[in-house]
């Protein structure tokens, strides 16, 4: 059955791949061979992570990024790490709610993966998920972590570029994380910049001396983001992302 599976999923079957990620993220199939068997179409994905305290806005944030990648005819395939669920250790779902306007998009593919017991700020099953969209041809794939902690860091193992986004009550939080935040940010975003504070918190992200984009939002619209290179930064908004490298499996 994987075989089969496999091969639907590397003609783009978007049944085929919702399928396998749940084979997967099960442990119901040998990963370990699906993953063998994929790798030869892997590597052609950039992978954007988003990163942040809950509440920060994220999910409004993946969804306006993902509504500009197709308006330049991009692909997009985006795994929700939400919560699980104390009864079924499901995910709850939240960020698929927030996304439901893509629901129609055949460009488009959402999943959301509990985090059933991990503390690194992914499922065990999101790398191997995001081989899958891979794969699957997908030109972009968005990983949303369900939240940013000093152990919650695996998105950076992941990503090609890590966006972590904070709010202007993000401040005791920039101050006990600042080691880790800072290296995993290739973008700073301060979301809901018309609250007091965000002056505050634009600036503190500044003081590491690190040189990558910032910007603020605000109702996700850019907001003094300053030069060009802040608002498109280098997640690649007016260009296809290249290609990138085959990896490992």
């Amino acid at each position: 059955m994987s075989t089969d599976l496999v091969k639907r999923l590397l003609a783009g079957e978007r049944r085929a791949l919702a399928r396998m990620i749940s084979l997967v993220e099960a442990r119901a199939v040998d990963v370990a061979t699906v993953m063998s068997e994929i790798y030869p179409a892997t590597g052609r994905a950039a992978i954007l992570g988003f990163t942040g305290p809950p509440g920060a806005g994220k999910s409004t944030l993946v969804d306006k990024v993902t509504i500009l990648l197709r308006e330049r005819e991009m692909t997009v395939g985006v795994l929700a790490i939400d919560p699980s669920s104390p009864f079924s250790g499901g995910a709850l779902l939240g960020d698929r709610i927030r996304m439901h306007r893509h629901f129609g998009d055949d460009g488009v593919f959402i999943r959301s993966l509990g985090t059933r017991g991990s503390h690194g700020g992914l499922s065990r099953a999101t790398r191997d998920a995001a081989r899958l969209m891979d794969a699957a041809g997908f030109d972009v794939v968005i990983v949303e972590t369900v939240g940013v902690g000093q152990t919650e860091l695996d998105i950076m193992e992941l990503a090609r570029t890590t966006t972590v986004v904070l709010v202007p009550e993000s401040g005791d939080v920039v101050q006990t994380m600042k080691a880790g935040l800072t290296e995993i940010a290739d973008i700073f975003v301060v979301n809901k910049s018309d609250r007091q504070g965000s002056d505050a918190i634009f600036s503190r992200t500044r003081r590491d001396g690190r040189t990558g984009p910032r910007l603020r939002l605000e109702d996700s619209r850019p907001q003094n983001a300053g030069s060009q290179k802040h608002r498109r930064g280098r997640i690649g908004f007016g260009d296809r992302p290249p290609r990138q490298p085959h990896r490992a499996p």
